[in-house]
């Protein structure tokens, strides 16, 4: 299978897309990676890189303060735009970019293309939970404002990801909301929650803000606005919370001796809420399999990027959610 990368797109790119990429095309024999981007500046960074590493030349890059829309119309010669079109002409499987969200998005939708059948593609990442399964949270971000119909959309897709990816029989599937009672939240929640119902997937009823984390659900669904506030109130949280701890474990010598001691199990823990083991969330419902890394991305979150973007053309993740849409579509 063939994965292409947007070489140039993250905050530490080029040098942490390559360390990544090195890393997979080692580890994986079954996968070509092509590195899109200024040859210039990758060539020197892959003198020893295996022969499944591939480079495709590409001379402009969206920035990460460019407007999305104009700089993808604009810049056709963009890495993470040519990325795309590979995925489009199909030159690769899949496409893995850490660039400006905005970008990837109008990408994904203008460039690569929507399946059909698909009314809105949602960004999915994975949330960590206490329980170590995680839930795949969708959307978060693509799509700020939503209708009744495109949730429905989404928890079929979330539940399809967790089951061929994940390998979850029977995920269950969740609506935000804030109570759990059906007749609760907002006008869009209130008339997505009977379409979720009359779903064959395993819905779980509205799990509130607070359940997330501890399992609650397998696939967690709302809209983009709702989402990003989620997941941005999630990140903030984990990160005030680790910063709090390390000033109390520095004031004093005795807290130090505490903190030696407590070490380990606080990289457990702070492993677990880390972004880099998930390595990237998928934009689903696209013609292609298109991955978000995190802008911060190192070598291993892109290695992880990798390995999702694998398992997903391994399980014919896009094949499965077609042929889902497909079937609804008939029996309506």
């Amino acid at each position: 299978m063939r994965i292409a990368i947007d070489a140039m797109g993250g905050d530490h790119a080029p040098k942490s897309t390559v360390e990544g990429a090195l890393a997979a095309a080692k580890e994986w024999s079954d996968i070509e990676l092509i590195l899109v981007g200024r040859k210039e500046e990758l060539e020197p960074l892959l003198k020893e890189a295996p022969a499944n590493i591939t480079l495709h030349h590409a001379e402009e890059v969206i920035e990460a303060e460019d407007e999305p829309t104009r700089a993808v119309k604009r810049k056709k010669d963009a890495s993470m735009v040519v990325a795309g079109r590979l995925v489009h002409d199909g030159l690769a499987d899949a496409m893995i970019s850490a660039g400006n969200t905005g970008a990837l998005m109008t990408t994904g939708l203008f460039v690569v293309g929507r399946m059909e059948g698909i009314k809105r593609p949602a960004l999915a990442p994975m949330i960590p939970t206490l329980d170590g399964r995680g839930v795949l949270a969708l959307d978060l971000g693509a799509n700020m404002d939503s209708k009744p119909e495109y949730l429905a959309q989404f928890a079929v897709m979330g539940s399809i990801y967790r089951r061929k990816v994940h390998g979850l029989e029977n995920p269950r599937v969740g609506l935000l909301n804030v109570g759990t009672e059906p007749g609760k939240g907002n006008e869009l929640t209130k008339a997505a929650y009977p379409l979720l119902e009359g779903l064959p997937i395993n819905f779980v009823g509205n799990v509130e803000a607070r359940d997330v984390l501890t399992g609650a659900c397998d696939v967690l669904v709302c809209d983009g606005f709702a989402g990003n506030i989620l997941l941005k109130s999630l990140e903030g949280t984990a990160g005030a919370l680790f910063s709090l701890l390390k000033q109390e474990f520095t004031k004093s010598l005795k807290n130090k001796l505490a903190a030696a001691v407590l070490m380990p199990s606080m990289r457990g823990l702070k492993q677990m809420m880390d972004y880099k083991a998930h390595g990237g969330a998928p934009l689903l419902g696209l013609g292609g399999l298109v991955l978000k890394a995190h802008g911060s991305s190192d070598g291993e979150a892109f290695m992880n990027a990798v390995r999702q973007a694998r398992e997903a053309v391994k399980a014919k993740l896009n094949e499965s959610i077609a042929e889902e849409i497909s079937r609804e579509q008939v029996e309506q």
